[in-house]
């Protein structure tokens, strides 16, 4: 597969008009039409269902272009990552991140490494830790936070020195928001939404202990702004950390007894980073110590 034929693929993939693909691409409407039949060919599959009006991916379309979407991705990152190498730091930096308060830790590190470095730039990506570490291991991130509990066997990491709290998100008419803290015992019998990490998921059925049976589990989320709306609409309670955001309508009441992780900023072992890269890593290192040593 040539790089420009998947670049040629995922144009047609997104207009869904071969007409209007080859007049962006500037390329003839029959070249472009051959390129397709070719890969398809070369891959052994048909990768889009045609009509008189529209052009839609079949199956083997769409895991073709997710996966062309990351190798072009790769390569041009590639590409800026060789680009304009000079004594002067620049390129792009890609960094994936959960929703966590430890961010605003990282924001910080980012703005003083800016102020080092002004032709530097970023680009983040905002899932769970499983779609961010998926996106490391095929190279189109190069540093992950994501907070705890999560395996980190495969990466080197700093710790952040932020603990990100756990609680339930309710409305506040609800009888959990008058509390002080929730505990096992007042979510029984009621609707929730929870993580749905599986790590997550066993910390907090460690935490629930004798009351586990007894609940109603009701939606699993990755990212939580959705699940503030669904609460919101009074589908249920969200278990979740506590986030320096407000929901009007809302209350964020913490747990009893306490559950608090902290969280990683990871990147992969036995890389060679960019020069870009290890110069924020190294300010990663030097912020850090410098807070732990504050702190002690």
């Amino acid at each position: 597969m040539e790089l420009r034929v998947l670049k040629y693929f995922l144009m047609i993939a997104r207009e869904e008009n071969m007409t209007h693909a080859s007049q962006l691409l500037h390329v003839t409407q029959p070249t472009l039409s051959r390129q397709i039949r070719d890969l398809e060919k070369e891959l052994g599959v048909t990768l889009f269902e045609r009509s008189n009006h529209r052009i839609v991916l079949t199956q083997d379309g769409l895991l073709l272009r997710r996966r062309a979407q990351e190798i072009v991705e790769l390569a041009e990152r590639t590409q800026r990552d060789f680009a304009n190498r000079d004594e002067e730091l620049c390129g792009e930096i890609a960094i994936g991140s959960g929703e966590t308060r430890s961010m605003s830790a990282l924001a910080e590190i980012l703005a003083s490494f800016r102020q080092r470095h002004p032709r530097v730039r970023y680009r983040f990506y905002s899932g769970n830790a499983d779609h961010i570490k998926e996106r490391m291991e095929n190279g189109t991130l190069d540093m992950g936070l994501l907070p705890e509990p999560v395996d980190i066997s495969r990466y080197d990491f700093f710790r952040v020195p932020v603990m990100e709290e756990w609680g339930v998100l309710t409305r506040e008419d609800s009888p959990l928001s008058g509390l002080e803290a929730v505990r096992p015992e007042d979510l029984v019998g009621r609707p929730l939404m929870i993580s749905g990490r599986e790590l997550v998921q066993n910390e907090l059925a460690h935490w629930f202990g004798d009351s586990l049976d007894q609940l109603n589990m009701l939606i699993r989320y990755n990212l939580l702004y959705n699940v503030a709306m669904l609460v919101k609409s009074g589908l249920g309670d969200a278990l979740c950390i506590r986030l320096d955001c407000s929901y009007p309508g809302l209350r964020f009441v913490p747990l009893h007894p306490p559950l608090a992780f902290g969280s990683v900023l990871i990147w992969k072992k036995h890389q060679v980073t960019s020069p870009t890269v290890g110069a924020l890593i190294a300010q990663v290192k030097q912020c850090l110590e410098g807070i732990s040593e504050y702190n002690g």
